[in-house]
């Protein structure tokens, strides 16, 4: 499985890279961080449209005109001739991997930290400001931005990813913690 995570980052960097620096050179990057993060929400909302982006039996042509179609007329023209340039290059289906990818890049550049946040439940707006606070404390960071995501099979609690560290205080990590603990130990 790493090999397939190294693949998919020798492919997605340069793209984020090269994002990053035309928005640098072209001062439009909170424009551009703008738009990526609009890019990732709907990838994250809509499988379907990851699905569809990633067959390999649907067209160039129309996937250009899906991607026009609902994000046309959502992000910046420059953010859409970069999306086309993915399609004829064959990597739209790396598309939430390029945005994830740019938003690390410009958010550090900007001294900003990342924390994916995978939770039972949505957490509420105080939750978010509380964890933020204790991220800011742990990282060193300036500025701490949440990408939040839910996924019930943890049960409760929450799995926080910043950069290489993983802090995992879900109920699942927790009972799996206890399995491994419990299958080691010589009766």
């Amino acid at each position: 499985m790493a090999t397939n995570k190294s693949v998919v980052y020798k492919i997605v960097e340069p793209y984020a890279e090269a994002l990053l620096e035309l928005a640098v050179s072209t001062s439009t990057l909170d424009e551009v961080n703008n738009d990526m993060n609009i890019v990732s929400q709907f990838l994250s909302n809509s499988s379907d449209l990851e699905k569809f982006l990633s067959n390999p039996l649907v067209s160039q042509e129309a996937k250009k005109k899906v991607v026009n179609d609902i994000l046309g007329e959502q992000i910046s023209p420059s953010t859409l001739k970069f999306l086309m340039v993915l399609v004829d290059r064959g990597r739209i289906a790396f598309l939430d991997a390029v945005a994830q990818k740019y938003l690390e890049m410009s958010y550090k550049q900007a001294s900003i930290e990342i924390a994916t946040v995978t939770s039972a439940v949505q957490l509420s707006s105080q939750q978010q400001k509380d964890l933020v606070k204790k991220l800011k404390k742990v990282t060193g960071a300036e500025q701490v931005k949440l990408q939040l995501k839910v996924n019930p099979e943890l049960i409760g609690g929450f799995i926080v990813e910043v950069g290489s560290k993983l802090i995992d205080t879900s109920i699942a990590g927790q009972l799996k913690t206890i399995n491994s603990l419990l299958s080691s130990a010589v009766i």
